[in-house]
């Protein structure tokens, strides 16, 4: 049997990134994604500091090459319409990374999955994990199945599960903990036609409110293509039907911004809905295994955090499993580092969607107060949010809100005996 230095159980942004970055390291990395690419994946918005992973990944030439709608802003408008001062990147961060992109996230993802191919990861498409290998209760391989039905075992050193929503090992050892206030589900589809704003604003991602209820995200894409969705409580949504098409035309009523700009364009294709919008593992990483990506940790998305959380996460991980297996020692608590540093990104995003949802609070009111921290909160709405510190500006949002207390779990589990 052909033994691996890491198994990768998918290929979306995270498992391409550890593939690409293992392989690229001299490990012997294979990934196996149960779908065939391309496939459609809503999270088409991009944050400003993915560009980094991008750059190392060596793929920024890539994109900019792609037709991708340029994002250079985040904008948000109230239920009637009227709209803040967008957040400009450029005016914040000098430099290429300002200007980011709303990607097709078929094209976008089968980009990065060959990039891991090209960098030597070996790629398996239509191939699904569907067990665990232990030894004791060590991870040491996993049961897979070819898309003929013929299950195979493979072994490696490291296994990361980079499953995404499916949280594949997360599920099995049912360490998914949801988040205890943010139970919000999604209805979204996509527009052909839809109004654009002029200029810089052209490519913005903006962020409409429904007061008192939740809000519409609208993303602007390449091919006169706008990806709008609604996320809210789901007795709210539900209310008096559970047709998902009735449920969106109705909510357009709701937001002036919305309903002019959706007006002229016209709905193809079907409408999604997903639910569960925000949870964490208990744990991070076991022996032989670490969790990255959505298979780790998925916050509401009204930052458009997911993307760039499945690439940090996943050049993280990369690192931490290339020392690991530099050492000879792939127990759970050499990703302790790796737990603590993606949780605290996660918690300073965390509070910003508790703040986001409360009625009293906005972010024109923080900037009022604390104009000195327009700067700090841009920092967390283009990712730059490892190894900083964000106490001022959680200081200032608790003046207005009170701010969710950090969840104690997400770190690895770590035996007793170990």
């Amino acid at each position: 049997m052909k033994e691996y230095d890491a198994i990768v159980i998918g290929g979306g942004p995270a498992g391409s990134t550890v593939g690409a970055l293992l392989a690229e390291k001299g490990r012997n990395v294979v990934i196996l994604e149960k779908s065939k690419f391309p496939r459609y994946h809503v999270g088409e918005s991009l944050m400003p500091f993915c560009y980094f992973t991008f750059d190392r990944l060596g793929i920024v030439e890539k994109l900019n090459e792609r037709a991708y709608t340029k994002k250079n802003s985040v904008q948000f408008v109230t239920s009637d319409g009227k709209m803040s001062a967008p957040f400009y990147f450029f005016q914040h961060l000098d430099h290429p990374a300002a200007t980011t992109w709303q990607v097709k996230r078929s094209e976008f993802d089968e980009l990065m999955l060959d990039n891991a191919r090209s960098k030597g990861a070996e790629v398996r498409e239509e191939t699904q994990v569907v067990d665990f290998i232990y030894e004791e209760e060590k991870v040491v391989g996993v049961i897979a199945e070819d898309k003929r039905g013929s299950r195979f075992e493979l072994r490696a050193s490291m296994t990361v599960d980079a499953s995404g929503r499916d949280g594949l090992f997360q599920s099995k050892k049912r360490w998914r903990k949801r988040d205890p206030k943010l139970n919000k589900i999604a209805i979204w589809t996509l527009y052909k036609g839809a109004k654009r704003d002029p200029g810089l604003d052209e490519g913005a991602t903006t962020v409409a409110y429904l007061e008192d209820r939740g809000w519409f995200w609208n993303i602007p894409m390449q091919d006169d293509i706008v990806s709008s969705g609604i996320v809210a409580e789901r007795d709210y949504l539900y209310q008096d039907t559970r047709d998902p098409k009735a449920i969106f035309e109705r909510e357009i009523e709701n937001n002036v911004w919305i309903k002019d700009h959706l007006s002229c364009g016209e709905q193809f294709g079907e409408y999604w809905v997903t639910g569960e919008y925000s949870y964490r593992s208990e744990h991070c990483a076991g022996d032989g295994i670490v969790l990255t990506g959505d298979a780790f940790a998925f916050l509401d998305p009204v930052f458009s955090s997911g993307v760039f959380l499945a690439l940090k996460s996943g050049e993280m991980a990369a690192d931490a499993i290339d020392a690991a297996l530099e050492a000879g020692d792939t127990s759970a608590s050499r990703f302790n580092d790796y737990g603590e540093q993606l949780c605290s990104a996660i918690e300073t995003m965390r509070s910003l969607v508790y703040a986001f949802y409360d009625n009293d609070f906005s972010f024109g009111k923080l900037i009022r107060n604390h104009a000195e921290l327009r700067g700090t909160l841009t920092d967390c709405l283009i990712g730059d949010l490892v190894g900083k510190d964000f106490g001022p500006l959680m200081a200032a949002i608790g003046e207005i809100t009170e701010l969710p207390e950090p969840l104690s779990h997400g770190g690895p589990s770590v035996r007793a005996s170990a």
